[in-house]
């Protein structure tokens, strides 16, 4: 399983919220290369990087970011966060992203979301499926849809989406455990690649994910509030 630690950024800082609440907002480091390239001493292989603006906005804003942790670092980024047009979808990748997410624009605009997948292939593309009580969540979870996240992630596989990341909203940020029972679900139901997001706190998260079959761990606060070490970390990469 996949060991993907998460960087959110805002106003180009290293930041955490719970639940998605920007008012929570928690900056844990000013220099988000910084954290990168310690993650990648660490034998990390792989990044989150989540662009909070861009994903209120509707709109790709931190992407100088991501353009100095891809110069500054091998790790492969997958980013996020804002990417509702091919402009932004081209600057992600221009600015180094080895693959991009959208959860907001394929719950909102499905024929540019199956544009992206046509043009770019499933292995650059990444279905997004946030969810509060199992409806889809758009626009940084500001907003919320009547869609079903199982029907959603289904629907996009028959149209040939390999990778998923969900992450259950009521979770994230709170150090209290993965959404199993979600996870579980989705699995038994699809045949994709699931990466687990929001609330992993401990190895023991990380165990039980990878025993249900999950190709994939997004870690955040976890990391920062010290309950996985880096030591940790270097010892599952």
């Amino acid at each position: 399983m996949k060991i993907i630690p998460a960087i959110d950024l805002i106003d180009g800082k290293c930041v955490r919220l719970t639940k998605g609440d920007y008012a929570t907002k928690r900056v844990y480091n000013e220099d988000p290369v910084e954290v990168a390239k310690a993650f990648e001493d660490n034998g990390v292989r792989f990044l989150h990087l989540v662009d909070l603006d861009g994903a209120k906005s509707n709109r790709i804003i931190n992407y100088p970011v991501l353009e100095k942790i891809t110069k500054a670092t091998s790790l492969q980024v997958d980013f996020g966060g804002g990417l509702k047009s091919d402009k932004d979808v081209q600057i992600a990748f221009e600015s180094g992203a080895a693959q991009i997410t959208g959860g907001s624009v394929a719950a909102k605009d499905r024929t540019l979301f199956l544009r992206w997948l046509e043009r770019y292939g499933s292995e650059k593309i990444i279905l997004g499926a946030d969810c509060s009580n199992r409806k889809i969540a758009t626009d940084g979870w500001l907003n919320s849809s009547e869609l079903d996240v199982l029907d959603f992630i289904q629907a996009y596989q028959e149209q040939g989406i390999r990778t998923v990341i969900s992450t259950d909203i009521a979770k994230d940020g709170m150090l209290a455990g993965p959404s199993i029972e979600l996870y579980r679900a989705i699995l038994n139901r699809t045949d994709v690649a699931l990466i687990a997001s929001g609330g992993i706190t401990t190895l023991n998260d990380l165990e039980e994910l990878s025993a249900i079959g999950c190709s994939g761990a997004i870690i955040g606060k976890a990391i920062y509030e010290g309950h996985i070490t880096l030591k940790e970390l270097s010892q599952l990469c």
